[in-house]
């Protein structure tokens, strides 16, 4: 519910420091060097100290005063939707559209069905009226709580421009405005319209156009059938037509550094893309047809204003094997992404992620996740995390974790593992902080303990010469995998003594 310091850096900042600021800064000249008696407390988390080294005024209590009073309103919409409850993702979203509409319907087919008989038809209609608007009154709840959080959105960008404006006038900063030559980018795009047409003539196979200060593309475009690669990033493109349904055989297709802010239906109609850059633009949805590019093997779309991904997108897109959505906004990620079974690369590090489906374990070729910078957003790892067994390289530093799963152990191929900027308790941080080898140890010696106490108490109801298939095979894994073990787990923790257990576990426990 906070800003989010990474899209709201000075208000995430000011917000963090509301309830020590109002009223408890004397008059103070932000032009003087400033007094450490009276400024702010010095503890600062470091997306803090990064912006008060490039804003050094922020520290001044009466610029920070004066910030906090304009974005009071922001504090006040803050406390209410905290009342009201988190944004809900897209897939609840579509649920309670459908619900809606399915109540309608039955509605629809219920005034139908009334046979007229005099007064009482209005009556009739009536009851069945107000029972399906009680029936529709909790899911358009939840539309207009989404409504709300949306104009919270805007409310928070327009509080960073207002703080922005704030702090350039006390610092007596300009922005330069540079002057473009109009004449000179007409013809610029004149010459780039040549080159496209000349492209369909000749039958060319790849295009490159890339920082040609390009504003759109022509309808002609869309003839070019054989071409296989194109190449229009680094422009100033806001739109792609729909023509590009046309490019029947393109397999690459990069639209960085543009200002699109939304991608073309038809971009479904490119079955053969294997390569798709929209990474740096302004997108703030993919339209669900991106789901039909079957072939799709890259998918970078970093750099967005992305809120959600397609809730059928992974069902579709089983063929893809590297996915880049970092930097955007994202608040969950939707169940069906637990279909892309080829996935090998997920990135989806500075989002707003309040967790991750219950099913990623499915993702077993996965090797490379990285989930950093979430901040307080996401804070547990599903149970089935464990079965990621490919998994070489995880990045959870920088959110609010404080125990990884159970199942953590599992991850015989990890080798590379980032937990920094987390309030971890189990591993105890002086485990984490040995190394990933220290962790897969310390989370395979829990999860054995568990393991032999889910035995212990299963003999005491069944024959204790039988155990669980799934038991069997899991002490069995756990002891090759402690490095100098010889014997049975038995032998390892000690037949007939106690196993140690960390306090720190006992107390989670």
């Amino acid at each position: 519910m906070d800003p989010n310091p990474k899209r709201f850096p000075i208000l995430s900042y000011v917000m963090s420091h509301l309830p020590s600021t109002v009223g408890q800064f004397p008059e103070h000249d932000i032009e003087a060097a400033p007094n450490p008696s009276s400024s702010p407390p010095t503890s600062l988390h470091p997306f803090e100290m990064e912006l008060v080294e490039r804003m050094p005024h922020l520290r001044h209590p009466d610029l920070l005063a004066s910030m906090v009073r304009a974005v009071s309103d922001v504090a006040q919409t803050r406390s209410i939707l905290q009342a009201l409850g988190e944004r809900p993702d897209h897939e609840t979203l579509d649920a309670a559209r459908s619900h809606i509409a399915d109540i309608d319907a039955a509605l629809i087919r219920q005034l139908e069905d009334i046979v007229p008989a005099g007064s009482d038809l209005v009556e009739r209609e009536k009851e069945c009226r107000v029972k399906a608007d009680a029936q529709k009154l909790p899911y358009i709840a939840v539309l207009k709580l989404d409504e709300m959080h949306g104009a919270y959105e805007k409310l928070l960008k327009e509080a960073e421009e207002r703080l922005e404006k704030i702090y350039v006038s006390s610092s007596d900063s300009s922005v330069p405005v540079r002057q473009e030559d109009e004449k000179a980018e007409e013809q610029l795009n004149e010459n780039v319209i040549a080159i496209l047409q000349e492209a369909s003539v000749k039958c060319m196979d790849r295009v490159e156009l890339s920082g040609q200060r390009l504003r759109f593309l022509p309808e002609a475009f869309g003839r070019m059938h054989g071409l296989v690669f194109l190449n229009v990033s680094n422009n100033q493109l806001e739109a792609i037509p729909d023509a590009i349904a046309g490019l029947e055989q393109l397999q690459e297709l990069h639209l960085s550094s543009n200002l699109l802010v939304s991608l073309p239906d038809s971009i479904g109609l490119l079955l053969n893309l294997k390569i798709l850059d929209v990474s740096n633009n302004k997108l703030k949805a993919f339209p669900d047809s991106i789901s039909h590019c079957r072939s799709l093997v890259e998918l970078n779309a970093s750099y967005n204003e992305l809120a959600y991904l397609p809730t059928n997108v992974g069902y579709e897109l089983v063929n893809l094997q590297k996915l880049w959505i970092y930097l955007n906004k994202l608040r969950s990620l939707p169940k069906s992404i637990c279909e892309m079974r080829s996935l090998r690369l997920l990135d989806a590090h500075f989002n707003e992620l309040h967790g991750l489906p219950y099913a990623i374990g499915k993702l077993i070729n996965l090797e490379i996740l990285d989930l950093s910078s979430n901040f307080s957003d996401l804070k547990e790892l599903p149970p089935t995390f464990g079965d990621l067994i490919n998994l070489r390289e995880l990045d959870i530093s920088n959110n609010q974790i404080y125990a990884l799963p159970d199942s953590f152990g599992r991850l015989d191929k990890l080798s590379k593992l980032n937990l920094d900027q987390n309030p971890l308790v189990i591993p105890p941080m002086e485990i984490a902080n040995q190394g990933v080898e220290a962790v897969k140890l310390y989370m395979s010696k829990r999860w054995l303990e568990i393991l032999l106490e889910e035995e212990r108490k299963s003999q005491m109801i069944e024959n204790p010469q039988e155990q669980t298939g799934w038991l069997a095979r899991s002490t069995s894994w756990l002891s090759n995998f402690v490095t100098g073990v010889s014997g049975t787990v038995a032998e390892y923790l000690g037949a007939g003594e106690k196993s140690y257990r960390d306090p720190c576990l006992d107390q989670q426990l």
